[in-house]
């Protein structure tokens, strides 16, 4: 019992004392994040793959029925690893009586064919529609639009409560690392980003800015002399939303059999992870730095 005191009471007194030292973690992992971006910048020529839905691509509509279609999802996954291949299934009553593919970066004979090993496919049960690039392309800008102007709205909330402008900085810096290593990661996985997963990294923006908000408001607000016992007691409430939070995400991750939804959770809960890093490590370095410069050591 004596040991694990001792050990928690040396993590923490390492915690409070080697702040800078620490901040390196989200530091490294922020640019790791840049060069696995940097090197699918350089290998397929964009920063953040993209499904067919922000990209533009073929879509295949299959009048038929199939049941197994997690075994054709990965069969045209493993035929065309490197394109983006969803799929959706039509039902009546409970029974599936269609399915429609969605596809970029592969030829329409070169799906059609494939398809046919798995579904017979006729002139009549079966049609193809091309997606524009450039409504992919403007409907990617537009969101992309929306996550600045999510920032741009936080940061504006953020001093116009606060009215600290190194504060505001060093919250939406943290929002931004968190965004920027869940990307990285996201990239590391082979994951494609769909307009569900924008939507996913729109409420981390939201997550990463309550938390900010949390420990702004008691080291600066509360005008608590000692600004460590603050940071531990938003710590505290922090971790635990986080905690809950990451729970609530894995159940509906192991839950859900849909493939976007699966996506966003897994967003949310790498996103997470990473927040109690950005947040509980990179947002307090810069406050305390901030405070120690402010007032002297706390």
């Amino acid at each position: 019992m004596g040991d694990k005191h001792g050990l928690g009471k040396r993590i923490k007194d390492f915690y409070v004392k080697e702040y800078k030292k620490l901040f390196f973690i989200p530091l490294i992992l922020f640019l790791l994040s840049a060069l696995v971006l940097a090197n699918t910048y350089f290998t397929t020529g964009e920063a953040i793959r993209r499904d067919v839905s922000l990209k533009g691509g073929i879509s295949l509509t299959i009048n038929a029925g199939y049941d197994n279609i997690a075994e054709l999802e990965e069969f045209l996954e493993s035929s065309f690893p490197e394109s983006s291949v969803n799929l959706r299934t039509i039902e009546s009553a409970g029974t599936i009586v269609g399915i429609i593919i969605e596809a970029s970066d592969i030829e329409e004979d070169a799906l059609v064919e494939a398809v046919n090993q798995k579904i017979t496919l006729t002139k009549d049960n079966y049609s193809v529609e091309t997606m524009g690039s450039s409504l992919g392309e403007s409907f990617f800008m537009q969101m992309f639009i929306a996550v600045l102007l999510a920032f741009l709205s936080m940061g504006i909330v953020f001093q116009f409560y606060f009215k600290n402008i190194y504060a505001t900085l060093a919250a939406l810096f943290s929002a931004f690392m968190d965004i920027f290593i869940t990307l990285g990661i996201m990239d590391l996985f082979g994951l494609r980003l769909t307009a569900g997963g924008i939507a996913a990294y729109l409420m981390l923006i939201g997550y990463s800015i309550d938390t900010s908000i949390l420990l702004s408001t008691k080291v600066l607000k509360e005008h608590i002399t000692e600004a460590v016992p603050a940071i531990f007691g938003a710590m505290k409430t922090g971790l635990t939303m986080s905690v809950a939070g990451i729970a609530a995400t894995g159940v509906s991750f192991l839950l859900t059999n849909n493939t976007t939804l699966k996506q966003i959770m897994l967003i949310l809960i790498v996103g997470l992870v990473i927040d109690v890093l950005t947040t509980w490590i990179g947002n307090v370095a810069f406050l305390r730095y901030y405070l120690e410069k402010k007032h002297g050591k706390h």
